[in-house]
């Protein structure tokens, strides 16, 4: 882990983290909203192409109006209920079977395909997936100062993985629109044209990987008329205002269609991803998210709800979490330390973030298991 940094003062994020610049009021280009531009840019293109897919004919090409991209979280359980229940779209519920799913969203899928009327699609290549982890987790160590959510490397490029897949899969199934129902604080984290999806995932894994891991297939994409490629939708994020997720966990649990909480439903990766981003950038894997609660506290003291998938409460001291939590990862990766005092010090941390103790007991048996998950998947740690 690296050594402790200067922290901005009002979030709390390091000079050391990946496209995090302090001024001279040690104060961070994320607070002093230094990517404005793009972030609204990024607004104004999810809002054209949400209104252009309400507004939408039922698709002459198929069955389908939409891909939906369904995982089993609380967000895209929400709102696969809303699309076919209210909103009226002929709904093609698409899941990639990701090796490392949690097996509470797995039993919301179950529970979604017994209640709701879509069509449900299951799609997997577990070898492909896991080889392109195997790439991210055992590069060298990156150089610094890094680029904005370097420290998310193997999340992101996992999730741009099984989006491509459902591009290839909406392409060849001329489904005009992908449903990718991301929160409104990962909206610096999607790109929304499928085309610079694409070639985003060429840039990181270079061409050669990248054919192979699809078998030639994304370069259809790359070449296609424009108007022969599926938009994507991102309905919580033109409707960002809205968003509620305590609100939404509520609903679902009333209508039988959720029974976890959204921690329990992260994928069994969690604590490597805690891992890697210790390791290489000295913060943990949440961080920008709860920099990004910490800002909004501060702007706003009346501000009363999260917008995570996990809540953190004002009260939390920040820094001391990480650094506790960095501490208790890098000696599990190392294979040192007590385990049972491990576990008792993880329960105790998640549960400071708002988790019940049932799910803070779940989360931290999986961070004990980091080295075993790790052997399975060719993934060095320590």
């Amino acid at each position: 882990m690296q050594p402790t940094a200067a922290r901005c003062r009002i979030c709390s994020l390091g000079e050391g983290h990946p496209g995090v610049v302090l001024d001279d009021d040690q104060v961070c280009n994320l607070c002093n909203l230094n990517v404005a531009g793009e972030l609204l840019d990024n607004y104004r293109y999810t809002n054209q192409v949400f209104t252009e897919f309400q507004q939408a004919p039922p698709n002459p090409a198929g069955d389908h109006d939409c891909l939906f991209m369904y995982s089993g979280g609380k967000d895209s359980t929400y709102m696969l209920d809303k699309f076919v229940n209210e909103y009226g779209k002929r709904t093609l519920a698409y899941t990639f079977d990701v090796p490392f799913e949690s097996s509470h969203a797995a039993r919301n899928i179950q529970l979604a395909r017994e209640k709701l009327p879509a069509t449900f699609v299951f799609d997997s290549d577990d070898d492909n997936i896991k080889k392109m982890m195997r790439d991210v987790f055992n590069r060298p160590r990156p150089g610094k100062p890094g680029a904005y959510l370097d420290e998310k490397l193997p999340c992101v490029s996992c999730r741009t993985f099984f989006v491509i897949r459902a591009i290839l899969y909406a392409f060849r199934e001329r489904i005009p629109y992908i449903v990718l129902c991301a929160d409104p604080q990962q909206i610096l984290t999607m790109e929304s044209n499928v085309r610079e999806v694409v070639r985003g995932f060429y840039r990181t894994f270079g061409p050669e990987l990248a054919s192979e891991l699809f078998d030639g297939a994304i370069e259809d994409v790359l070449f296609a008329e424009d108007d022969e490629l599926p938009k994507i939708v991102f309905p919580f994020i033109a409707l960002r205002h809205e968003y509620d997720p305590e609100r939404m966990v509520r609903e679902l649990k009333e209508k039988g269609l959720y029974e976890s909480s959204p921690m329990e439903t992260h994928c069994t990766l969690f604590p490597l991803l805690n891992y890697y981003s210790f390791k290489n950038w000295g913060c943990m894997f949440y961080k920008l998210n709860a920099s990004s609660y910490v800002r909004a506290v501060h702007r706003n003291e009346n501000y009363d709800r999260s917008t995570f998938s996990i809540r953190f409460p004002r009260s939390l001291d920040l820094p001391d979490v990480e650094d506790r939590l960095g501490r208790v990862v890098m000696e599990i990766a190392a294979g040192t330390g007590d385990r049972e005092e491990h576990r008792a010090a993880l329960v105790d941390l998640f549960m400071r973030m708002d988790a019940t103790e049932d799910a803070a007991g779940f989360v931290a048996e999986s961070f004990l298991d980091m080295r075993k998950v790790a052997a399975d998947l060719g993934i060095k740690v320590g």
